[in-house]
């Protein structure tokens, strides 16, 4: 999957909706207010997702020592599908396929939409696929979801430039949502615990990437929460924050890093949103001190 690839994906998505945005009733609820991440899907209904997240950064920090270094680059586009698979509404099952191209060597943080792949200081693919399950536990709890997730790196096995983690990886994603003030604010929050399981870094030969093992047995867990304000039934705007810590479970290795950021969310029509945003890491121990600037899609299919 190239630029171009996903660039055509992306606006035959759009082309679709707005053909068919004359047609449908406005008098519909806006599907930014009703699908959040803690609503599950109706029998049959379908959700896609494309979302792009380029992460660029000229510092990082080492053992608590800030340092500057020539700019990497980090581009991540995520594929995720759902439906509906329970009469209830309460079981939707899914997949998520991530495509990566990396870059460094202070090359410039666009150069990532080149896909290049030279193993010196560039690399790019499709990295994992998971395979997903999402369910609401209590029935009297509608705004409460748990998504479970395994993760499975299908990249090529290579030393050289980094590509994405060469770990296993059992997520697991506890999702709540409250709306207040006549519908014009919405608070959700999200605790997730990652297991990352794999080969160890130190164990790693010379015809494997002992970068891409850094990883492996420990527990990610990151508690992220967003507080959203409607101008309109059809337009959100969000502040957002995220603690991020990474413990080690037998690999010796340790990070954390706090997150601040905002964006926005605009319903294109009753089936296709637009989400943009961006991020800024305030801090972080043996991580990269970055920006992240995002771009995504949502198509809806529901009856």
């Amino acid at each position: 999957m190239n630029t171009r690839g996903i660039i055509r994906i992306t606006l035959l998505l759009v082309a679709f909706s707005i053909n068919s945005f004359a047609q449908e009733n406005a008098g519909i609820k806006s599907n930014i207010q009703t699908y959040t991440p803690s609503k599950l899907l109706n029998k049959e209904d379908w959700d896609f997702k494309i979302f792009n997240n380029l992460y660029t950064q000229t510092k990082r920090d080492e053992s608590g020592k800030p340092l500057t270094e020539a700019r990497s680059s980090f581009f991540t586009t995520t594929f995720e599908t759902y439906t509906g698979v329970s009469k209830n509404s309460r079981i939707n099952v899914g997949l998520i396929f991530n495509v990566k191209s990396n870059t460094g060597n202070g090359q410039s943080a666009t150069s990532v939409f080149s896909f290049g792949n030279n193993k010196i200081d560039s690399r790019s693919g499709l990295s994992s696929i998971g395979l997903s399950i999402k369910f609401q536990p209590f029935k009297s709890i509608s705004n409460f979801s748990v998504q479970s997730t395994l993760h499975i790196p299908i990249f090529k096995d290579t030393p050289g430039f980094y590509l994405d983690k060469r770990s296993y990886v059992f997520e697991n994603k506890y999702f709540y949502d409250t709306t207040f003030g006549n519908g014009k604010y919405q608070f959700f929050a999200e605790v997730d615990f990652a297991y990352n399981f794999g080969e160890k870094a130190k164990d790693a030969s010379t015809n494997e990437n002992s970068t891409e093992r850094f990883a492996n047995n420990s527990l990610a867990v990151p508690i992220s929460v967003f507080l959203s304000y409607f101008p309109s039934d059809q337009f959100t705007l969000f502040v957002n924050a995220q603690q991020y810590n990474l413990y080690d479970l037998g690999n010796e290795f340790t990070q954390n890093y706090t997150l601040l950021g905002f964006g926005g969310k605009y319903q294109l029509s009753q089936k296709l949103n637009l989400e943009a945003s961006y991020g800024n890491f305030l801090r972080g121990r043996d991580t990269g001190l970055g920006q992240t600037f995002n771009l995504g899609l949502r198509y809806l299919l529901t009856k």
